[in-house]
Formats: C-alpha cells, sequence, structure tokens
C-alpha cells in the first residue's frame, strides 16, 4: 500500500517515513500544503497522513480542497492541538481521524491500519480471488490451504492487483503504486517482480488455473471465475 506523509518539520517526515516503509509501505512526502496537495492530486494513494499546522496552506484547507474536488482517500490528521474545536474543525473539512502530537509511533500505525481496514466501495480487508487469499491487515497469503512467503515487493504487487481485480493494470500504474515517487524503477523491474510473483502463487499450483494473466501491450490482471 501507498501512502503520502504531507508534513513541514523535517526530523517528524522523515522519522514517519522511515518507520512505515519498515512496515511495508511505499511512502511519499511532501512538505508542505501546497506540495501535499499537488502530489495527493496527482497520484494514487491508499491513505494520508496529513499536518495541520503549516505554512501557506495548512491541513484543514488541504483537506477540505481535496474533499471538493472529489478526492476521497482517508486521511489521518496530525495536530499539536488537542482542543476539541480544532478535532471538529479537522473532521468537518474532511479528515477520517486525528492523532495529537506527540505521538507514539505504534499509535500511528495502529491508526493508519485503521483507516485501511475501512470498507470501500470495491473490497474489505480480504482479497479473495478463486482459492487465493490476501488479509491486508495480517498480511497473510495463502493459496488452495498453503500459506504463501512473499517479499514486501511481491506482497504489495499483488496486493495492488487483486484490489483491482478483473481490470487491466499497466505497468506504470504498477511502478506509480508500488514504489516510492523518487524510486528508480523501470517497467522491465515489474516483469522480473510479476515473475516472481508467478513463481510463487501459479507454478507450484499446477492442478489450478494461472491467476496472473499478461495482456500484450496493456498490463497484468487477475481475474474473477466467470
Amino acid at each position: 500500500m501507498k501512502l503520502l506523509v504531507v508534513e513541514d518539520e523535517d526530523r517528524i517526515r522523515e522519522s514517519i517515513k522511515k518507520g512505515l516503509e519498515l512496515e511495508g509501505y511505499a511512502v511519499d512526502t511532501a512538505m508542505d500544503g501546497e506540495d501535499g496537495y499537488a502530489s495527493a492530486s496527482a497520484d494514487e494513494y491508499d491513505a494520508i497522513i496529513l499536518d495541520v499546522m503549516m505554512p501557506g496552506m495548512n491541513g484543514f484547507e488541504v483537506a477540505k480542497k481535496l474533499r471538493i474536488g472529489g478526492n476521497h482517500t482517508p486521511i489521518l490528521m496530525l495536530t499539536a492541538k488537542s482542543q476539541s474545536k480544532d478535532i471538529v474543525e479537522g473532521l468537518d473539512t474532511g479528515a477520517d481521524d486525528y492523532l495529537p502530537k506527540p505521538f507514539d509511533f505504534d499509535v500511528l500505525t495502529a491508526r493508519v491500519r485503521a483507516l485501511l481496514r475501512r470498507p470501500t466501495a470495491s473490497n474489505g480487508t480480504v482479497y479473495a480471488v478463486a482459492d487465493l487469499s490476501l488479509d491486508t491487515v495480517t498480511k497473510h497469503v495463502e493459496r488452495a490451504g498453503k500459506e504463501l512467503a512473499l517479499s514486501q515487493k511481491e506482497y504489495a504487487i499483488l496486493e495492488y492487483l487483486l484490489s483491482n481485480k478483473n481490470r487491466v493494470v499497466s505497468k506504470n500504474s504498477i511502478i506509480s503504486h508500488v514504489w516510492d515517487f523518487d524510486a528508480d524503477v523501470l517497467p522491465n523491474n515489474v516483469e522480473v517482480f510479476i515473475n516472481y510473483l508467478r513463481a510463487k502463487i501459479d507454478k507450484p499450483f499446477l492442478t489450478e488455473r494461472p491467476l496472473i494473466e499478461t495482456v500484450r501491450g496493456f498490463g497484468y490482471t487477475i481475474k474473477d471465475d466467470l
């Protein structure tokens, strides 16, 4: 899953980024409200961690502008203020949750997981196609009752394919969603990881149908049984 952290304090921003990356998330960062709004509008994220007190466009304004523009990405708002009026303003402008500073990092990651567990229009917390299932909370993946051990990138790609099942996703879309914005990744890298995935979720199960399909010239897809 891919997150955006919008925080003007360098130390806090980089600390959150590193910690979330250790948890297996792909993380982009923005250092102010204008940059954060531009990033959130230009790319697809599973959740946004948004500081309130920033110069220029503050967090309230970013959240409100995103919601007005039709962006419904879950937002966790970070605030140095814990007064009820600030909490109310944050929620009223479009935030889904708030966390007062200073905060414990374990609490932050728990809040992020809670946001990601909330049902969306397309899927819940467990994706399933045929006899393959992936739990986004426990990170448990299994096929035909057998647990599969995936690397972080393999897991992230499979999760993205499953969250877009029955749709074709391009290599560039996979790169955008799975890797950080500043990562030096080529389309060939996606092919390599797709091959790694096939070796784990398709090739060992010869009596079952292959799940990852290549749509030449377009990308990859995983389809439900029709």
